[in-house]
This record gives structure tokens, sequence and C-alpha cells, in this order.
């Protein structure tokens, strides 16, 4: 396994981090999912990503469980706040109190003293983002994170949260995780800018589109798979988009790899990207996935990995 720094910052990931969105706590059973865990982290999987309002707390508790046979410091663990988790008017934004009392229910729940890295899920137009910023470094001065970052936030909305912190000395984010995927390129023309001139390095979700970026979709929709239960996978499954996987596919066969190891290793290919986060739902499906570390791509794939992208069909 290749290690990458998030940013500026000190911290290490596996290039290939495992995370826990629609999987452990839910359509995975507790089982198969410590097996899943473990069996990443003896490959060399650091970096677990969950959040509180994944599995409404469940996927917390599972990764958790899963960790307690390691040991604590060879891990990075990062989980999340946003998204209400009660009918209680406080419980959700990136209030203060909010954050306070979210992270001591979220570490509770893993069972761990700290998280290395704890995001704002999803930007707050209701609470100031100078309220955020100084919640956040107290947590950190207070030992329980040890970075924070930003999820799907906006270039402007970075911009501000590192003027913020510059402004009054506090830890400034060192981490934005986007979507980011070969059929989603929004954040290389604001957001990757942004972030790169405030030292804050990616990790991303998504890498293969929800599955599409697999092939398993290109003739049906399989029963219970993630397009046939997840809307956003739905949307993304335009007639353009499957016609750009068929070529991809045939690309990915043609250099003797699997559709989703090209995904993984174009994702990879951008420097200021930390790792590719992905939800590996069987033992075969995570070993193959892991295989795309060891993938570079030269201008010999690259250029026609482009052509098909930049196609409008």
């Amino acid at each position: 396994m290749k290690y990458r720094r998030i940013g500026s910052s000190g911290l290490k990931v596996s290039e290939i981090s495992l995370g826990a969105w629609l999987t452990y706590g839910r359509s995975v059973d507790d089982k198969l999912s410590e097996s899943i865990i473990h069996k990443a982290i003896e490959s060399g999987v650091n970096f677990i990503d969950i959040a509180d309002a994944y599995a409404g707390g469940s996927a917390e508790k599972a990764v958790g469980q899963a960790i307690k046979l390691f040991k604590r410091s060879d891990l990075v663990i990062s989980t999340k706040l946003f998204w209400p988790m009660s009918d209680n008017v406080n419980d959700r934004g990136l209030s203060r109190k909010h954050i306070m009392e979210s992270i001591d229910k979220s570490l509770k729940r893993i069972g761990t003293d700290y998280v290395d890295i704890y995001f704002c899920h999803r930007y707050d137009e209701e609470t100031e983002v100078e309220e955020t910023v100084r919640a956040m470094d107290d947590l950190i001065r207070q030992g329980k994170i040890l970075y924070w970052g930003t999820s799907v936030w906006e270039a402007d909305q970075i911009q501000k949260a590192n003027d913020i912190a510059q402004k009054f000395g506090a830890y400034a984010p060192i981490v934005e995780q986007p979507q980011y995927n070969m059929l989603d390129r929004h954040i290389e023309t604001k957001i990757m800018p942004a972030c790169s001139s405030n030292g804050m390095g990616f990790t991303v979700w998504s890498p293969l589109a929800g599955g599409i970026l697999t092939g398993k979709y290109v003739d049906d929709i399989p029963k219970g798979s993630r397009a046939d239960t997840t809307q956003f996978v739905t949307d993304e499954l335009t007639a353009e988009n499957r016609s750009k996987v068929i070529d991809l596919l045939a690309l990915a066969r043609k250099h003797d790899l699997t559709l989703a190891q090209l995904a993984l290793a174009w994702v990879l290919k951008r420097e200021e990207i930390a790792c590719a986060i992905i939800g590996a739902t069987s033992l075969k499906q995570l070993e193959e996935n892991l295989k795309a570390k060891d993938v570079e791509l030269g201008a010999e794939i690259m250029e026609p990995i482009e052509e098909i992208l930049e196609n409008k069909y």
C-alpha cells in the first residue's frame, strides 16, 4: 500500500481507503463487515471513513467494534456531523451546541477517545462560519479531534472558513471530501484550486460513481443494487454515461484491468487527492479494488480515457 499526505498537513492515509456509507451497520451484516474491515487493515488500509448519519449511528458502532483488535494509533478514523440525528431542533447543523454534543456521542459509539478527522458533512446556511471554526478549534485543543475538514462545500465557503481561521489563529480545515470520479469532475474548476491554495487535500467519495464505473449497470439494474435502491446512482445512469462506461470497459479490458481498477487509478492520478474511498460489500470486491494501488496509467491510456470522457455522444 502507498500512503499520501493530506494537503500540507503531516497526516498520511492509504491511497485506497474504506468508507461505511450504505454498507456497514446497514446493508452488510456485522460479521461480514468485520471481515472486510479486518482484511482491509491487514492489506495496508489505514483510513476508515464514517459519519454519525450513516445508518443512524450504526455504522460508527460497526466500525468501532471491528477495529478493537487493532492498535488505535495505527489507524486514521474520521466521522462527520451535520444531518439531523433526531427531531430535536438543535440536533443538526454546525452550531457550537451540535458540534460539542455530537462529537461525544460519536466517540461513545465508536469506542475511542478521539477521531483523527472530524468532517462538517455539509455547509450550514443557518450558522455563522466563525462559530463552526471556533468550535472545531476548541475540539482540537481538547484532544477530541486531531484535524477537521469539510465535505461537499463550495469554493467560496471553503475560502471563508480558511480566512476566519487565519484571522483568529484557529486551526483551519486540512481536507475537503467531495464526490469525484470519471463521470463527475465538477471540483476541478473552482474547488480544487481553492483547496490547493489553502493547503487542503482531498479524500474523495464515490470514486466508482456508486458502482456505475464497475460496468455492472451497462445492461440492466440488478435488484437490490445501489442503482436499485439509491436515487443519486439512478440519476447518474444517463444514456451518455452508459455510452462512456461501455467504451471505458473496453479500454480497461484491453489493458487487462477491471473498469473499477481503471477508475480508481484515474482518480489517484491527481496529486491533490490523498485517497479514494471505496465501499466494499464483499471480500472479493475489496481485494479486486485494492489492486488499483499498483496500476500506473501512462499517456497511452490516459489520452484515450480523456477522449472518451470528453465525448458528448
